[in-house]
């Protein structure tokens, strides 16, 4: 492996650097996409009781607000349930948008890797063989020894850039479903929790 990152030439570098920061962004990504930390299974039913039992209080509210990205957006239709359902709805779509936007962390950074990978691998092929034609012009080519470093430099770069580029857009295109899923669930149950508080109010006395 070491002398295959040595013929690579220095364009290695940045492509294992490359290879580390996707590596590192999808497994943490996979980890933060767990649904159970996301939308916890029973955390809206257990809002909706209290709720009913007119037992809601800051702390409690705080505390469903810290538990889950879920939370967070349940806890905006708690501070926001003696409004209009219009201004509830509001309040559930702005604090939505924040946790979409944390929920998409470093998505940029893995689809920019996907990117650059493959164009590193081809500037390592460009640069191997103006080697190439640089030892021709000075050796001819008689002396295959003098060609090989050049060409195998930019074979290496070129599968290199590849190996990384593959794996990650696969995964930024999985995990960016991923994403999706999860935005649409959450909005479902806050959709709900919103309607049946809304429901409650407007039931006669």
């Amino acid at each position: 492996m070491y002398e295959l990152v040595t013929a690579g030439g220095w364009l290695m570098l940045p492509i294992i650097a490359c290879s580390i920061a996707a590596m590192t962004i999808i497994a943490e990504r996979l980890w933060a996409y767990r649904r159970k930390r996301v939308i916890p299974g029973n955390l809206a039913a257990h809002v909706w009781k209290l709720y009913k039992a007119n037992q809601l209080t800051a702390n409690h509210v705080s505390t469903v607000r810290n538990s889950s990205p879920l939370g967070r957006i349940l806890a905006a239709a708690l501070v926001n349930h003696r409004r209009s359902r219009d201004v509830m709805k509001e309040a559930i779509e702005e604090e939505g948008r924040q946790v979409v936007h944390e929920l998409e962390r470093y998505l940029n950074t893995l689809g920019t890797i996907a990117a650059i990978s493959p164009l590193l691998g081809l500037l390592g092929t460009v640069i191997g063989m103006i080697k190439v034609f640089a030892a021709i012009t000075t050796a001819g080519v008689g002396n295959p020894t003098v060609l090989a470093g050049g060409i195998s430099e930019a074979l290496i770069t070129t599968a290199a850039g590849l190996s990384v580029a593959i794996p990650s857009l696969m995964f930024h295109r999985y995990l960016t479903g991923r994403v999706d899923q999860l935005v649409i669930a959450m909005e479902e149950q806050a959709v709900k929790l919103m309607d049946a508080m809304h429901g409650e109010k407007d039931k006669p006395a």
